[in-house]
């Protein structure tokens, strides 16, 4: 079972999901079979931020000095599960969620599902810095995230 911590620091979030905690929960528990961890217990830190603050992370950690959609911090770089695991922390961007501006909140809500699996995938040690990593991610991805959109109907 996946437990997400949910922190916020820019109050925009709110606007687009009330219940955020509730909100990432469910889209945990609409994972594949794979990737709920039924008989573990796993937990890890999400924290929603803003262009400004992420930017500072990006600058801080990975020496880029810009804003960035989704930065991801793994505990471990092989993470070997067990019962009590600390997978690690996931921030993202609302300004890069909300863009455009005048989107339907339903689409705002699966980009941010679509970039929360791409940041839990790093958690779990896949990346895309080389082409056949890449699709690997990709593909697991995309299959998580239609499970998600296929068993969660709160999106509307």
């Amino acid at each position: 079972m996946i437990n997400v911590d949910v922190l916020s620091e820019d109050n925009n979030w709110s606007k687009k999901i009330r219940k955020k905690k509730d909100f990432f929960c469910k889209v945990c528990k609409a994972f594949p079979k794979k990737y709920q961890f039924i008989n573990k217990k796993i937990f890890l830190t999400l924290l929603l931020s803003n262009n400004n603050n992420i930017k500072k992370l990006n600058k801080q950690f990975r020496n880029k000095n810009k804003p960035t959609d989704i930065l991801s911090f793994p505990i471990n770089k092989k993470n070997k599960l067990k019962n009590n695991s600390y997978l690690g922390d996931i921030i993202i961007s609302f300004n890069y969620m909300d863009k455009p501006k005048k989107q339907k909140v339903k689409i705002f809500k699966h980009k941010v599902i679509k970039t929360f699996i791409h940041g839990f995938l790093h958690l779990l040690g896949f990346d895309h810095l080389a082409f056949k990593d890449y699709k690997k991610m990709l593909k697991e991805e995309e299959k998580i995230y239609q499970s998600v959109i296929k068993k969660v109907n709160y999106l509307e």
